[in-house]
């Protein structure tokens, strides 16, 4: 996200978005969310205050007067109207997305108060968050697995099958797979670059590093242009594969191994791969640090998809096997 390119907000929320970016080194995808929930609710409010005329389209509210007085002067059922208010009079919002509202705001007017000191109060301590309805994440079984590493053929089929593994082995995102370069790929380990260009290190096994090697073999960098030459996946464009390109491919390897390609992505593959490693036995401190997370809680989540496992758990427990002694 170019915020140089951007014009339509107060100076205030471009500092706070500039601190994320470069301090923070939160993601575009961060930033852009942030971007657009805290104009939605500046609009919300100008609109709720009847600051604006009443038939002045949402999108046309010019915020670029919003100033810390203006800000100041939110109250708490503001907030509370704004988790669950659309634009679109005829839509509502996902659970998820009021969350995800609620985390902006809270997260400015936590940056207004503890980084700049702007604001004596931060009202959004009083502002709970909306109820999420808690799902287990959806994975593959082993052998979905294999049915759908069994379907890479054609011309990138070493270059399918190696990105299908480190999804499923390793657990990488997306983002990660395709930002990675052959420079980051080591003898037992990716160097990967995940959220916040926080840098960690994944093991592989020796499945792995077979497709690895065997799609290295084939890898054609001859007609990709210079800036291109690095990464690890090459596209049939002969250029840095992109997200967007390893979902097609997902999604028609779905349908060829006869998988439902409407409830699979490559997120999921990355749960798929949380989830058989703590199904064999992994530890979720260990988990987390494969799988990136900053917050404990969640990776705790897959903890809760094998309850054979929790079964067992209770069971090594002697005290829970003790009888009551009988007078």
């Amino acid at each position: 996200m170019n915020l140089e390119q951007i014009y339509d907000i107060p100076d205030i929320l471009m500092e706070f978005l500039q601190y994320h970016s470069t301090v923070r080194g939160h993601s575009d995808r961060t930033v852009q969310a942030y971007y657009m929930d805290l104009k939605i609710l500046f609009r919300y409010l100008k609109r709720k205050r009847r600051l604006v005329a009443r038939d002045l389209p949402f999108a046309e509210i010019d915020i670029t007067d919003v100033d810390l007085d203006f800000i100041r002067a939110t109250k708490i059922e503001e907030l509370y109207g704004y988790q669950s208010f659309s634009p679109e009079s005829n839509q509502s919002l996902s659970a998820a997305s009021r969350c995800r509202r609620t985390s902006s705001v809270k997260s400015f007017y936590n940056y207004l108060c503890n980084k700049r000191h702007l604001l004596e109060h931060n009202i959004t301590q009083e502002l709970d968050m909306p109820k999420r309805q808690a799902s287990l994440p959806r994975y593959l079984e082993e052998s979905d697995c294999e049915k759908l590493l069994n379907v890479c053929d054609g011309a990138f089929a070493e270059r399918d099958y190696c990105i299908l593994m480190l999804f499923m082995s390793c657990g990488l995102r997306v983002s990660e797979l395709v930002s990675l370069n052959v420079t980051d790929v080591y003898e037992d380990h990716l160097r990967v670059i995940g959220k916040g260009n926080k840098e960690r290190v994944v093991f592989f096994g020796d499945g792995c590093r077979e497709a690895i090697d065997d799609y290295l073999m084939v890898r054609n960098v001859d007609n990709v242009p210079e800036k291109d030459k690095l990464a690890l996946f090459i596209s049939q464009k002969n250029c840095r594969f992109g997200v967007r390109g390893v979902q097609q491919m997902l999604e028609k390897k779905l349908l060829l191994a006869g998988l439902d390609a409407t409830r699979y992505s490559p997120h999921k593959l990355r749960h798929t791969a949380a989830t058989l490693m703590l199904k064999n036995g992994v530890d979720t401190r260990a988990l987390q640090e494969v799988l990136g997370h900053s917050n404990l809680n969640t990776t705790q989540i897959y903890t809760h998809l094998d309850n054979a496992a929790l079964h067992e758990a209770a069971m090594a427990n002697p005290i829970g096997r003790k009888h009551k002694e009988q007078n």
